[in-house]
């Protein structure tokens, strides 16, 4: 009797150590995923003033557009700690102000023939995808984690080692949802 009690305790502790082991390897997971997040938008952030350099020549009069893409690049900046729906927040304000950028850029024939600007909008949209991709690995990579923290008997080794559910990298309009289209004539 007393080697039936001991395997059983081994067994539940053996199976206690793969539990945690796959709680520690989810959470790692969250972890690389924010991280590719962070890696794709300091990318976009950095082609801003670049872009900013090559669309002023031309917009001079467009100040407040210039304005509102710096500004709103420098909520990013300040972002960068945040959690993941501080982040969202502030790269929401950046992507409608790159979107307006955009929109002005249509009344500027000869901007829209420039080769760094041309330059500049594939590198934009590159970087665009692959923030894409890096959101839908983190946040697969969350539900994961949360799946795992709040199943049966997972949770309970979640519980006494303080695993806790991780927050999901989501847009807050469902208009911002859609990548925006920008064309040039």
């Amino acid at each position: 009797m007393e080697w039936i009690i001991l395997v059983l305790v081994v067994a539940i502790a053996a199976y206690a150590v793969v539990i945690y082991n796959g709680l520690v390897k989810n959470r790692q997971l969250v972890s690389e995923g924010w991280s590719g997040i962070d890696v794709q938008l300091k990318r976009r952030a950095d082609l801003i003033p670049n872009m900013l350099e090559t669309v002023k020549g031309y917009m001079s009069h467009e100040r407040e557009t210039l304005q509102a893409v710096t500004e709103a690049r420098t909520a990013v900046q300040a972002a960068q700690n945040g959690s993941p729906a501080e982040r969202g927040q502030a790269e929401n304000l950046l992507s409608g102000a790159l979107g307006r950028l955009f929109a002005v850029a249509e009344a500027y024939p000869d901007l829209k023939a420039n080769t760094n600007f041309i330059e500049f909008q594939t590198a934009l949209q590159t970087v665009e995808d692959e923030i894409q991709l890096s959101r839908r690995y983190y946040n697969g990579a969350v539900r994961n984690l949360n799946i795992a923290v709040e199943s049966f008997p997972s949770n309970l080794v979640a519980g006494a080692f303080k695993f806790d559910k991780a927050e999901y990298f989501e847009l807050e309009n469902e208009a911002d949802r859609a990548v925006p289209q920008v064309k040039f004539s």
